[in-house]
């Protein structure tokens, strides 16, 4: 299984539809808790559930097991922990949660997945940890 990452942020629709299909990505999993605000642009949740079918022949799943947890996300946003604290309690909380083996049992039939988060130029996403720890799981 191959795993990218790629943000809803900072991007135009012909980047964002051009990686995942140079990508070949069969799955485009969703892991933003919100997605369905305007401030989501061309990435809203129906909008993409419409659009990866039928321009990349490929899934798309919002599962909110794989976001982070409102208040530490708030945080982190707000400048009140810096990256390293948010990576730490995310993993933590993905320990918690079991969402690694979870992962594997929804999404493991899946070749090429995309984990969508929300980086910018100012600031990382969850999904970079994500993507670390389910590799460190295939290995």
């Amino acid at each position: 299984m191959r795993i990218t990452t790629i943000s809803a942020y900072e991007t135009s629709a012909d980047q964002f539809f051009g990686a995942l299909e140079s990508w070949d990505v069969d799955l485009l999993l969703d892991t933003r808790l919100k997605n369905t605000n305007q401030l989501a642009g061309f990435t809203k949740k129906n909008d993409l559930a419409y659009f990866v079918p039928r321009l990349l022949h490929a899934d798309y799943v919002h599962d909110k097991l794989f976001a982070p947890a409102p208040t530490k996300l708030e945080r982190y946003l707000h400048g009140n922990i810096d990256w390293d604290n948010f990576a730490a309690a995310y993993r933590e909380d993905m320990r918690e949660r079991e969402a690694i083996p979870q992962f594997f049992d929804r999404y493991g039939k899946y070749q090429s997945v995309c984990l969508l988060g929300t980086a910018t130029r100012q600031r990382r996403s969850h999904v970079e940890v994500l993507q670390e720890m389910l590799e460190e799981a295939i290995k």
